[in-house]
């Protein structure tokens, strides 16, 4: 039996760095912002549609593909969408124009929704039942592992060559872990179709939707203000841009340690682990044009941000898993809103770098983040199960 189930364990490994690369992917652009806005000529609040293209087109594919490949053995699909993946970041490197440059990231956003939507729900289908959690653990694993490792190593890669071998290498990744799932998945047919209708009812539940719209709230704000953290480093806090990938994969680590503390808090906590992050988000990111001046002062606000950020996914999914009535349609939702408010953040946050300035669209972004805040704070929190005021 231990045998049998090694194999398995291996497709579990091999859909988590399918996650980890996916999330490098739609995240990369973001620490090679300044190189790629003056390759291709454009500003930084255009080159910033190299992150709402995949995250908008990930917010829509997570939901609509499963719909439309229908019965296909989810193995045929975790594989082709690598197979996607890796054709995207491949003509990203070789993109002569920057229309060329979003048409491929067309598809590695069309990757990362599609592939997002399946790997959270087959570990019950690779590993025995009380290692499903162990199992969930290391797929989603992923994502941070993408923080830490894969877009700081990513953009200490482009520094050190160009921005087009970052993207080539993250294909050339692509293709071994297409590889990988290909030979360690078993054939997983859909057990039963999915459905629309079920996401558009969760929105009855209080719960669900102050989960929903303060997840948008939060990571709307905070990609409006992170996807230029290269030059708000570099024009706030006086950092040299050699420095940049290093500070990112500190900031990195910041989001593990926030993630593994939130996880331990929100358990027992829910409520307040959810009412703190936009309440400790609005303090870091609006007091950084004034206080994150200095180099110093500049990499602990960013710290800080890593670490409370990080919590967001654990907070959120146990205050989920407390409030939904079907859990699996509202982390579905979850992910569409997520990957679209990723997309709409760069995009809002572009706009206003482009016609103002950089200080003006962090204080932005903790508009967003003081919304949040009193739309939890104004939630009753037995909403949650959980009665602490």
């Amino acid at each position: 039996m231990e045998q049998q189930m090694a194999p398995r364990w291996w497709a579990v490994v091999a859909v988590m760095m399918g996650i980890f690369l996916l999330v490098t992917a739609e995240q990369l652009p973001i620490g090679l912002l300044p190189q790629v806005a003056f390759s291709m000529d454009v500003t930084p609040g255009m080159a910033g549609l190299m992150v709402t293209v995949p995250g908008v087109v990930a917010a829509f594919s997570a939901p609509l593909l499963p719909v439309a490949v229908g019965r296909l053995d989810r193995r045929i699909m975790l594989t082709s969408l690598m197979g996607v993946m890796v054709v995207g970041s491949l003509l990203t490197s070789m993109a002569s124009s920057f229309v060329l440059l979003l048409a491929s990231r067309v598809l590695v956003g069309l990757s990362i929704g599609g592939f997002w939507a399946v790997a959270g729900s087959i570990a019950p289908r690779l590993v025995p039942e009380a290692q499903v959690s162990k199992a969930m653990t290391v797929i989603f694993g992923g994502v941070a592992a993408a923080s830490v490792l894969g877009v700081p190593l990513g953009t200490l890669l482009g520094e050190f060559s160009s921005w087009r071998v970052a993207f080539g290498a993250l294909g050339g990744l692509s293709l071994l872990t297409a590889m990988a799932l290909w030979y360690w998945l078993p054939p997983l047919p859909p057990s039963e179709p999915v459905r629309l209708r079920i996401l558009a009812q969760q929105f009855k539940n209080r719960g669900v939707r102050v989960a929903v719209l303060t997840t948008g709230l939060v990571v709307v704000g905070h990609f409006a203000a992170y996807t230029f953290i290269s030059p708000v480093l570099q024009d706030i806090s006086g950092i040299a841009q050699r420095h940049v990938g290093s500070l990112l994969l500190l900031y990195g680590a910041a989001g593990i340690l926030g993630n593994i503390a939130a996880g331990m808090f929100a358990g027992r906590h829910p409520y307040r682990a959810v009412l703190a992050i936009p309440s400790l988000l609005l303090l870091v990111v609006a007091s950084f044009p004034v206080l994150g001046v200095q180099p110093s002062s500049g990499v602990m606000l960013l710290m800080v941000w890593g670490a409370v950020f990080g919590s967001v996914s654990v907070s959120i999914q146990t205050w989920i898993l407390r409030t939904a009535p079907n859990t699996e349609a509202a982390t579905a939702l979850m992910a569409f809103t997520f990957n679209l408010s990723i997309g709409f953040g760069a995009m809002v946050g572009g706009r206003i770098v482009d016609g103002t300035s950089l200080p003006v669209a962090m204080w932005a972004a903790s508009g967003l983040f003081l919304l949040g805040t009193l739309l939890v704070w104004l939630t009753p929190s037995r909403v949650v199960g959980v009665k602490h005021r």
